[in-house]
């Protein structure tokens, strides 16, 4: 082969491996974009894959708040379950924050404007609760009307008006509770008579119908606005408290004993001994002096307990038992007076836990009558007696026999109780005080939270916009020398007044 065909051979060879070696060379390099590519695409999806992981991290550990409903069903559980302040909720959110992925969290006022319109929204949206067991509303065999008054500071006099079922201790054991009752109207005005009360009845009645009873304590301002719906066709049966009875009897059986103003003053005494000494545990309970014959018993106990810790014979010297003896002042005195109370009140105090917990049937009736035969008084005995009896016909009209039909009104007292305390201020404005009744009655639900956002700033402002308002006039007089006009100008507003279902003044 000649030297030239060699060289085009070594050349075509040549040629043929510069070829294959591109080929492989732009394979290689296609293969390494695309995987360079893939890689890209793999750290991209791992990022989002550990983003993902923490935020699911997060939302297992913390309770999420979705929307406003669940931030203001939140809030007016914290106000109604937990008993919160506006301001303590604000800050309790605050720490909570990061648990429940709130932003921001709201502002005491704007709280304050949630339980405003949850008040407003429930007497607006008036709706007789459903038994859940049954599906049947619980108001479905007729209501009983539980009537009373109470004052706060100022002028004002809150009548409040709330709806039982009648069958309330067939459906639940134990007493009425905050839950098992409807506000259907509260009111303020300075003063409240039997013809001002039968008015505020007759509103209510035509909305939520003619009660089959009405529930109160011994008013008299009640008992005629009773007797008026009466003779205006409204007639009901009317079933007088058993705590404000019992009180009654026992206020005109011990008001005029010999002992029992010795026995008071003796306790007044003996609290101001004890409250700054060693003794302080054994100090007497307070009894409040306008109802004093509600809670008289829990002092006259306390008396007959710590009478027994001092036994007959000389105590040690500088002992706690020489301190003690030296605290009692009269007391000892007064032993006959405390055990002819107990001896009295026992067997009451017992019939009234039976009551109230049953209700007055033809089974508790008989436990009572078996108690009252221990009262050694007769005028007690007799008028204890009689009531029962009464009340007991009263059971049988309304089919009530075998249910047991509600004949205490304690719940009332514990609605304003709680009213008066929880999220009033320093300052006890009645109509205030009165804005927060229909938020503590009934159940609470989401939808509840629902109506409360569904209630406009115009309509709350047509409700608070126009009361007088004791906070503001303390705000504007004190600081401010020559404008006490402005209080005469304020008190002239209209006081509140709310009735279900019915346009709010």
């Amino acid at each position: 082969m000649s030297t030239y065909a060699k060289m085009k051979k070594r050349r075509d060879n040549w040629k043929k491996k510069v070829a294959q070696i591109k080929a492989i060379l732009r394979y290689q390099l296609k293969e390494k974009h695309r995987i360079k590519k893939q890689r890209d695409q793999f750290k991209r999806k791992l990022r989002q894959a550990l983003q993902q992981i923490e935020v699911l991290e997060v939302q297992k550990n913390t309770l999420q708040i979705n929307d406003k409903v669940d931030l203001v069903y939140l809030v007016l559980q914290f106000f109604t379950l937990a008993r919160i302040g506006f301001r303590a909720i604000s800050r309790v959110l605050m720490v909570l924050c990061p648990q429940l992925g709130l932003e921001k969290t709201p502002c005491t006022q704007t709280i304050i404007n949630w339980v405003t319109r949850f008040s407003i929204s429930r007497m607006k949206n008036y709706r007789p609760p459903l038994d859940q067991q049954l599906g049947c509303s619980l108001f479905s065999g007729g209501v009983i009307l539980i009537l009373d008054a109470s004052i706060g500071l100022g002028r004002g006099k809150i009548l409040t008006v709330l709806a039982l079922d009648i069958k309330h201790h067939l459906l639940n054991k134990g007493a009425p509770a905050l839950e098992n009752i409807q506000c259907v109207a509260v009111s303020v005005a300075n003063s409240w008579t039997g013809e001002t009360i039968a008015d505020l009845l007759q509103k209510t009645i035509a909305i939520v119908g003619t009660p089959v009873a009405y529930l109160k304590d011994g008013g008299t301002d009640l008992g005629k606005s009773v007797r008026l719906l009466d003779e205006r066709g409204y007639s009901s049966l009317c079933i007088d408290d058993i705590s404000h009875f019992i009180a009654n009897l026992l206020k005109h059986e011990y008001k005029s004993h010999p002992q029992f103003e010795l026995f008071i003053q003796a306790c007044g005494k003996v609290s101001k001994r004890f409250k700054q000494s060693i003794l302080a545990c054994l100090a007497p309970p307070k009894v409040s002096t306008k109802a004093r014959f509600m809670n008289v018993h829990q002092l006259v106990k306390w008396a007959s307990l710590i009478l027994k810790h001092s036994p007959k014979g000389r105590a040690k010297k500088n002992s706690l038992l020489e301190k003690l003896r030296a605290g009692f002042e009269q007391l000892p005195e007064c032993k006959q007076f405390i055990n002819q109370f107990l001896l009295d009140v026992e067997p009451l105090i017992e019939c009234q836990k039976i009551l109230k917990t049953k209700g007055l049937s033809l089974h508790s009736f008989d436990e009572c009558q078996l108690m009252i035969k221990k009262i050694p008084s007769d005028s007690i005995r007799l008028g204890f007696a009689t009531w029962l009896e009464k009340h007991r016909i009263k059971a049988i009209a309304l089919g009530l026999e075998e249910v047991g039909m509600p004949v205490c009104s304690d719940i009332i007292e514990s609605l304003f109780g709680v009213a008066k305390q929880h999220g009033t201020g320093k300052i006890k404005d009645a109509n205030r005080i009165a804005q927060r009744i229909p938020v503590m009655c009934g159940k609470l639900t989401k939808q509840d939270a629902q109506n409360v956002l569904d209630i406009s700033v115009k309509e709350q402002q047509e409700v608070v916009g126009t009361m007088p308002s004791l906070t503001k006039q303390r705000r504007e007089v004190l600081a401010h020398v020559g404008c006490l006009e402005k209080i005469e100008f304020d008190e002239a507003k209209q006081n509140l007044e709310f009735i279900v279902s019915s346009k709010t003044g």
